[in-house]
């Protein structure tokens, strides 16, 4: 397969679009803004959806489902967020087409438009802090704790393949708590939901962290993130979990009463990850000749590829190329035997290397003579002979081998991009290579702002269970009591 695209080093972010474009993950639709997700690519995020969905109901949550459309009044009832997706927001204000005039076309029907317009999902809060209205009398109801899979859309100017786009998948959780301890309790939680599946099925190091009140969720009191660091040294926001205190419920009137009788606003929380993880996975970890991806998430963790001449050698291989597929199968492994006699062996070694396959399994005549396979493994590119006993095993701990080294190979290149500011300048002069920079910032939104206008950085994050340390703010030298995170971001 050729690899006619860029490297990272000379175009990071065409290596990037074309990547995911050249490894069957997803394409631009003919809808601006918008895109098609290939089988490839979607059957990598079914296996986020699938761990993270078990994780979820581990946690006690339940499945449901709201409407796309929210009515525009639902929106006003929340004054910050409204504010904060007012821009984003796709809106429908008729119902009907008819034939145009000419015959040539169709046009708004004018007769038809709403009563009330209707918003296209962004978020759902409101939608379903209206349900939340009519679910809860009592504390006996309480918590409720739900997430929805589902697509929103937020209208965007300038798009690229899953990190960015008008519509987008994902899951949004949405909780309702009857004290603020509680909340914030959950808030943390799902934050170590998302940090554990970042770290162990996608193999990428995080951040945990709240952000600023700049950089807040709409309508949230406290916003709790992970962060993660890409190989251009840009960072990119992986999940957030909202502590949205009594805001929703007291737009909605929301309220339940106490053990005692009382009449209590309810506490809530919102929480979501989206296909966005889909490109930190991509940019993480892949490499100039194609994907790479953590075993954990592969759709295919091991492909078979029989090395023959004739239909004779390729009826021999077969029977013990399948005896190994059915083997590394019942040990849950995902196996893939390409026989196609379309292609030869070296253009389908190409294929799956590309595609970021872990393992590769090459057998021929001469290893079923002396009971041996080839084994390469895609992080390293290195091979190895195998002998056929015990196969299973063995792959099973390869696979556990390559997930590992993906992710320690992720953790030492953070490590290597996170440095230290101590003056303005230094700062800029960090900021311009990549990664994270840890500097003294004074607290005030005007500096963030003037720090980003700048240099583009953002403060990705102050850090959960920060080390205090007496500083100066980079900027302005007032005192400060911690480094928070900066970089720029996606």
């Amino acid at each position: 397969m050729a690899k006619d695209f860029p490297t990272r080093e000379e175009n990071y972010s065409q290596w990037y679009q074309d990547l995911v474009v050249k490894a069957d993950l997803a394409e631009n639709s003919d809808v601006k803004g918008c895109m098609v997700i290939k089988p490839y690519g979607y059957s990598i995020w079914e296996k986020m959806q699938a761990a993270l969905d078990k994780m979820f109901k581990e946690t006690g949550h339940q499945n449901a489902y709201f409407p796309l459309f929210i009515p525009k009044s639902f929106f006003s009832k929340e004054a910050s967020h409204v504010d904060g997706f007012a821009k984003e927001c796709a809106v429908v204000t008729h119902y009907r087409l008819k034939a145009s005039p000419d015959g040539k076309g169709v046009i708004v029907d004018e007769t038809a438009k709403l009563e009330e317009e209707l918003i296209v999902r962004p978020t759902s809060e409101t939608i379903i802090w209206n349900s939340y209205r009519n679910w809860i009398q009592s504390y006996r109801d309480l918590p409720i704790l739900i997430n929805q899979w589902a697509n929103v859309v937020r209208w965007e100017m300038r798009t690229r393949l899953f990190l960015r786009t008008t519509e987008f998948l994902w899951q949004e959780g949405h909780t309702a708590h009857a004290t603020k301890e509680e909340a914030i309790e959950e808030a943390e939680r799902m934050l170590d939901v998302y940090t554990e599946f970042a770290q162990t099925f996608m193999a990428l190091p995080v951040l945990r962290g709240t952000k600023t009140a700049n950089e807040r969720f709409a309508g949230a009191l406290e916003t709790y993130c992970i962060e993660a660091l890409m190989q251009d040294g840009k960072a990119l926001q992986a999940g957030t979990s909202h502590f949205l205190g009594q805001n929703f419920a007291k737009a909605f009137d929301v309220k339940y009463a106490t053990k005692e009788g009382k009449q209590e606003f309810v506490w809530a929380t919102s929480w979501g990850v989206s296909t966005r993880l889909m490109g930190a996975l991509v940019m993480a970890h892949s490499d100039d000749d194609g994907l790479v991806l953590p075993p954990k998430l592969a759709p295919i963790q091991v492909v078979i590829v029989p090395i023959y001449k004739n239909v004779e050698q390729l009826n021999t291989v077969s029977e013990t190329a399948i005896k190994i597929k059915k083997a590394l199968e019942a040990k849950g492994i995902s196996v893939k035997y390409d026989n196609r006699d379309t292609h030869k062996p070296g253009w389908k070694f190409a294929e799956y290397e590309f595609k970021g396959v872990p393992v590769r399994i090459a057998i021929g005549p001469r290893d079923i003579e002396n009971q041996t396979v080839e084994v390469a493994r895609r992080d390293t590119k290195e091979k190895a002979i195998y002998q056929i006993t015990d196969i299973d095993l063995k792959i099973l701990h390869l696979l556990d081998q390559i997930q590992d080294n993906i992710y320690k190979k992720a953790v030492d290149f953070q490590n290597a991009n996170t440095f230290r500011a101590d003056t303005y300048e230094e700062f800029q002069e960090l900021i311009e290579k990549g990664g994270f920079v840890l500097a003294h910032w004074d607290g005030t939104s005007e500096t963030e702002l003037k720090i980003k206008e700048d240099t583009k950085a953002t403060i990705r994050c102050i850090p959960l269970h920060n080390k205090l340390e007496n500083g100066k703010c980079i900027l302005t030298g007032k005192p400060s009591t911690q480094r928070v995170v900066f970089a720029k971001a996606y």
